[in-house]
């Protein structure tokens, strides 16, 4: 073999030995990533020093890039865990001081006061018990949202669910002047009852609370292939187009409702409840005629 044969065939091996590097090298860097990528999706991934060279620096780069991303997860876990601490910590301190402003506003309401007095004590227990509602609420949404209450669906008679949130609301109909029935049914749905009673009635109250005295409020079943809905449909003002994309905000308002009572939140934590059931809600409404909110659960 002459000294070009020679030269070839060391150029060939140098070009060989190049290709097996290049190769092996780029298999090392796509392994890698795949173990960076798999440690960031099982919130594990914490970065790691690397080397300048060509191929690692992608790695370098994905590294910070993760890293940043899993501090941010990290420190948006730790803000919840403030939040929640917080509310908690709120409701607490405050359960004592409520109970003692709606115990003394009671007694004075049984005093024998002027009217101008019995009707400031009226509106003093009226605030309070706004007041306890509304943390309860806010400390239900924070621990659902949270994950703190866990959720037990399972398949229910739905009837079960109308005769309680009858039971809870007859009162407040009779207060209003509003007529409040529900259809007998036998359908039934997978769904954690305590938690749905709650949901079903925040749609109910939602209704007695808008519609105007001598209304109704109906509450029916549909059975579907896959789901069971649960509507309640009132006669009361509608609520416009514009806003029923944001009505199941928290503390939502709407413009025609603003001076009535209500905190905006019961809507939120109805949907809340359902979606966490693999369920949802959804709304028909016009503005002078009606309402109808459709609570939809799975059946298996």
């Amino acid at each position: 073999m002459g000294a070009g044969g020679y030269v070839c065939l060391v150029l060939a091996l140098l070009g060989l030995g190049f290709g097996l590097y290049q190769w092996y090298s780029g298999r090392r860097t796509l392994r890698r990533l795949d173990e960076m990528l798999s440690a960031a999706v099982d919130g594990s991934f914490r970065e790691n020093a690397f080397d300048e060279s060509v191929p690692s620096a992608l790695e370098a780069k994905l590294a910070r890039f993760l890293n940043g991303s899993a501090s941010s997860t990290r420190n948006l876990e730790r803000e919840r865990e403030v939040v929640q601490t917080l509310i908690s910590d709120i409701s607490h301190q405050t359960r004592t001081p409520i109970a003692n402003i709606l115990l003394y506003a009671s007694l004075l309401a049984e005093g024998d006061l002027p009217p101008e007095q019995a009707e400031q004590a009226a509106v003093l227990a009226q605030q309070g018990e706004k007041l306890s509602f509304l943390i309860q609420t806010l400390v239900k949404a924070s621990r659902l949202e949270t994950g703190i209450f866990a959720m037990d669906p399972q398949v229910h008679g739905v009837q079960r669910l109308l005769d309680a949130v009858l039971i809870q609301g007859r009162q407040k109909a009779r207060e209003r002047g509003l007529s409040l029935t529900a259809e007998p049914t036998s359908a039934q749905a997978r769904f954690d009852e305590k938690w749905t009673a709650e949901a079903l009635y925040n749609l109910v109250d939602n209704a007695l609370k808008y519609t105007p005295q001598g209304g109704k409020v109906a509450l029916s079943v549909r059975e579907f292939e896959l789901f069971c809905a649960i509507q309640v449909e009132d006669n009361g003002p509608g609520i416009p187009e514009g806003e029923q994309g944001a009505i199941f905000g928290r503390f939502y308002r709407g413009e025609a409702v603003r001076d009535q009572e209500g905190l905006g939140i019961g809507l939120y934590l109805a949907r809340e409840v359902v979606t966490r059931e693999g369920g949802y809600i959804r709304l028909n409404s016009s503005p002078g005629q009606g309402s109808r909110f459709s609570l939809y659960l799975p059946k298996e």
